[in-house]
């Protein structure tokens, strides 16, 4: 069965449009408007997704074990164990907000 070129992605098609986003994220620091424009741009079950990652590397770094934050917030190991991996770089994004978090308190 042959492919309908119409559902074929151009090159770099979701690094360039997640670059414009993130560019035009960093310019703005209205958290109010960019909570609304998270809001526009996902369903509720993306929001609650996008939370509850954000959420489980938070639990990770605190030391909350990979099974008790699946169990708790039903996730798969997978997710998290790909979280957990990220946050063993110093340099990754997730630990560089994490400090500033720290930070904040």
């Amino acid at each position: 069965m042959a492919e309908n070129s119409e559902n074929i992605l151009p090159e770099n098609f979701v690094e360039d449009n997640l670059k414009e986003i993130c560019h035009l994220i960093s310019k703005n620091s209205d958290e109010e408007f960019l909570y609304n424009f998270f809001d526009c741009l996902f369903t509720n079950n993306e929001m609650t997704d996008f939370a509850k990652r954000w959420q489980l590397v938070k639990e990770l770094d605190s030391g909350v074990t990979q099974r008790e934050i699946a169990r708790k917030y039903n996730m798969s190991l997978c997710k998290i164990t790909r979280g957990s991996k990220m946050l063993k770089n110093q340099d990754s994004a997730f630990r560089i907000l994490l400090d500033r978090l720290k930070e904040e308190k």
